[in-house]
């Protein structure tokens, strides 16, 4: 192939992947799962603000002061743990992964063009899964204002100054807890197998800014609450145009089969064949 039909076929991909991501929604059951969907996101919402309340009136103050202060040289190992969970790092992997289908796909071409267009739109899912809630985020830290613990002097979990948009006064909700959590439950909505260790590894990230004496643990909440309904709310929408999930009758959304993991070493093979 020349580098000019090369590019060409590389912009109408990305074009027609951008296309099935904005289309009209087309899944004859989406309006079921949509109902299904907001009942539960309803529930799980009702019952963890109840927790972030309870949290920030019983736990919050108690719990800061249990932990060793900020900056204390044994922690290295869960400052390095912690990394995992940064939403700068998750998401420029996930890109780079997105760059690399898009750079592999005009080598392929038939089942393998396939299989590789069904790899992409999984990575696009999660990436998006974290991108939307972590973008929420962002805006509910400057509008909410919470000072991060012992911000003032004090472990008062009630210090606020909202609409400050200052890194100190950021902690509510724990974007560390939305990156994980939203990352625990994409690729658990694609993998059902990976459930407890996606979510074992979200947990861990959760306790690692509450021993970092970086938030309180109602923001940990707060964020894992966030990252689990953004994720929940992209993979409705990828649903609802046949990508990646499928609607049974009931609206419950299932992951559509995967291609098996020979297909994908013969895909691999294809694409880097001289």
């Amino acid at each position: 192939m020349t580098s000019r039909g090369y590019a060409v076929d590389l912009i109408m991909l990305v074009g027609q992947s951008l296309a099935r991501l904005l289309r009209t929604p087309s899944h004859s059951r989406r309006s079921i799962a949509a109902r299904r969907g907001a009942r539960h996101m309803l529930l799980v919402s009702a019952v963890l603000a109840a927790v972030i309340v309870i949290l920030m009136v019983a736990v919050d103050a108690f719990e800061i002061g249990l932990m060793p202060p900020r900056g204390t040289p044994s922690l290295w190992p869960l400052k390095i743990v912690n990394d995992f969970g940064k939403s700068t790092y998750v998401l420029w992997a996930l890109l780079a992964l997105m760059v690399a289908v898009a750079v592999l796909l005009p080598r392929l071409a038939g089942a393998s063009r396939a299989v590789m267009i069904g790899i992409g739109t999984r990575v696009q899912y999660v990436f998006l899964a974290v991108l939307v809630p972590v973008l929420a985020g962002e805006v509910l830290k400057g509008a909410i204002g919470r000072g991060r613990p012992f911000v003032g002097g004090a472990a008062n979990p009630f210090n606020f100054s909202a609409f400050s948009w200052s890194e100190a006064y950021a902690s509510l909700p724990s974007g560390h807890a939305i990156t994980a959590f939203a990352l625990a439950a994409a690729v658990s909505a694609l993998f059902p197998r990976l459930r407890l260790l996606m979510f074992l590894y979200a947990i861990t990230i959760g306790v690692c800014r509450l021993v970092l004496l970086a938030h309180h643990p109602s923001d940990v909440v707060a964020g894992a609450l966030l990252g689990i309904i953004g994720a929940l709310a992209v993979r409705y929408w990828f649903a609802a145009r046949r990508l990646a999930f499928t609607i049974r009758p009931d609206g419950t959304i299932e992951p559509l089969p995967g291609p098996s993991w020979e297909r994908v070493k013969r895909v691999a093979r294809d694409a880097f064949a001289p």
